[in-house]
């Protein structure tokens, strides 16, 4: 069998199938985690990231054209990309579709280009490439159709050579990365790109493949918002949708479409980029947004709520609350009103947006004057459209997002560059402790440019570590770990491993404090008990009298103690 081209329906359930198979070796893919943590998640990211570009294409039916499955799969990608892994694969999509968008029919040479495009985008994604991970994998499959594209027409062959040396690169990976030599592992996300293509190129030898895509329920990264205002509703329908573009908005088209909805609504947000529009307005009338939206492009994730049906269904819960519990429900009425009245001021200059997981952790960062908490971190990471979701209920002009995981940052920044009537700033924190340390040093009097600079360099000084246990045997970082044993992992490396958890604190905190330490701040988790975290900061405190110990109630999954050092 010979195929020398593919039209736009093959290449839609290439992708469908592709997409299914990731989902499917997820939990394996999830297992390849350098650090033999109960957390990995490359491959929920990378499947959680495809998905939601793989719901934008079920949703055009059978024979969309190319032009259409392009924009679905860019824009649904981007907007749903979770953690590097997952961006890092939404920007080699929508290189992808640069390409492929241009063409009725994709042959050897459409498809090599599309791929040597795909890896141009994805390394200019990253601001310090790294050899040995998925990036690595994507240069070695482009490279081989290079190498092929002028010796065969025929797709099979191309294709299934191209995986072959994919493959061979994959498995090359522990060689350029001793990390993962030592934990005796392939790139988790390589190996997630290469699912991909393997699901996709049984599309194509013409396998009976499900590629069906049903609707998934959300599964974290869930952004928690303030309560209903309780005044009377001017607008009664919440919309929301996003516009897939026939051609890119002019600015005259964006201004000229927000004016539109300002006249029929209020709560206006628009985020524009040259292949969707996303569209969020208060309206009595959604069905007019939904006419004008139309002379721009197809629409997708349309969603109305009656905000007055759900006005009157709060008011019977807070009731029923008054009923049982009239303190409480008179203190919530008072916060309500509160909010309800701020809702209405105009937008404010600075605001905060922090990630974070569990309720203590929660509480510090809105005691610290932080405006939206994105629940998430190293258990579930956030996605681009998390992020934008969360930019659009921050009534500010400049707006400080503090992913506070390395795994986070580039999701936090892909949702910087869609928004473009707010400045947003990203600070590159990569845990919670440098995200509490960042707010702290934020100074009113400085302008939003210099406190990027001076909360960067603040977040140098902060030294995290975390206690959990391992789900596997391993050696690394000079320790013996075997499955079910204590680790102190720190901001590199593993710091101490033992079977005694708080021992495993306690080494961990002497390989963290130096002669320039002053406070140790201990953060106990879900399953530890604050009577634990006074036993270990007593130990710290007689062994280093020098330094202060603060002990706060986190209430973290998964990380027994997260511990800084400053």
């Amino acid at each position: 069998m010979q195929i020398t081209s593919i039209d736009s329906e093959v290449l839609a359930k290439m992708f469908l199938a592709g997409a299914k198979n990731l989902d499917a070796k997820k939990e394996w893919i999830n297992e390849l985690n350098v650090f033999p943590v109960p957390d990995g998640d490359t491959g929920t990211n990378m499947t959680m990231t495809i998905m939601s570009a793989a719901r934008e294409v079920s949703a055009l039916g059978a024979a969309p054209q190319m032009t259409q499955l392009a924009k679905a799969i860019s824009s649904g990608s981007l907007r749903g990309a979770r953690g590097n892994s997952g961006v890092i694969l939404s920007q080699l999509f929508r290189g992808f579709c640069k390409v492929i968008g241009e063409y009725d029919e994709i042959d050897v040479c459409v498809l090599c280009d599309a791929m040597q495009k795909a890896v141009e985008t994805a390394y200019k994604a990253v601001m310090k490439p790294k050899e040995g991970t998925i990036l690595t994998v994507a240069k070695g499959a482009a490279d081989k159709a290079l190498e092929l594209v002028n010796e065969t027409d025929d797709l099979i062959y191309f294709c299934d050579e191209v995986i072959k040396h994919a493959d061979y690169v994959l498995s090359q990976t522990p060689e350029m990365l001793p990390v993962l030599k030592q934990a005796g592992v392939v790139d988790s996300g390589g190996q997630g790109l290469m699912q991909v293509l393997k699901g996709s190129y049984d599309i194509l030898l013409g396998k009976e493949v499900d590629y069906s895509i049903e609707e998934l329920p959300s599964a974290g990264g869930v952004v928690k918002i303030s309560a209903e205002a309780e005044a009377e509703i001017k607008f009664g329908y919440c919309t929301e949708f996003i516009i897939v573009l026939n051609k890119p908005m002019t600015d005259k088209e964006e201004s000229e479409y927000k004016a539109y909805l300002e006249s029929i609504g209020d709560s206006i947000v628009v985020v524009a980029d040259d292949e969707i529009t996303k569209t969020h307005v208060h309206t009595n009338d959604p069905g007019l947004a939904i006419q004008k939206a139309l002379t721009f492009g197809s629409l997708s994730k349309i969603k109305i709520d009656n905000m007055r049906e759900e006005h009157q269904e709060k008011l019977i819960k807070d009731a029923e609350k008054i009923a049982e519990q009239q303190k409480e429900a008179a203190a919530s009425a008072d916060l309500s009103v509160a909010e309800s009245e701020s809702a209405e001021e105009p937008y404010k200059e600075i605001g905060f947006i922090a990630v974070s997981i569990g309720e203590g952790m929660n509480e510090i960062f809105r005691g610290l004057g932080v405006d939206y908490i994105i629940e998430g971190g190293q258990t579930m990471n956030p996605s681009t459209e998390d992020m934008l979701k969360a930019i659009e209920n921050v009534r500010a002009k400049n707006i400080f997002i503090l992913p506070n995981n390395s795994n986070i940052i580039m999701a936090a920044n892909q949702a910087a560059t869609l928004v473009e009537d707010k400045e947003i700033i990203v600070i590159p924190t990569k845990t919670v402790p440098q995200g509490i340390a960042a707010v702290v040093n934020f100074l009113p009097d400085l302008s939003p440019e210099e406190n990027k600079e001076t909360m960067t360099e603040e977040i140098q000084n902060v030294k995290t570590g975390q206690v959990t246990y391992a789900v596997r045997d391993t050696m690394m970082d000079g320790f013996e770990i075997k499955e079910n044993d204590y680790m102190g992992i720190g901001d590199k490396t593993i710091l101490s491993a033992g079977t005694d958890k708080k021992q495993v604190a306690l080494d961990m905190v002497d390989r963290m404090i130096d002669e320039d330490s002053a406070i140790v701040s201990i953060y106990f988790g879900s399953d530890s008990s604050e009577d634990e975290a006074v036993s270990i900061a007593k130990a710290i405190e007689e062994k280093y009298p020098e330094v202060e110990v603060e002990i706060n109630n986190g209430g973290q999954p998964i990380y027994y103690y997260v511990i800084s050092v400053e």
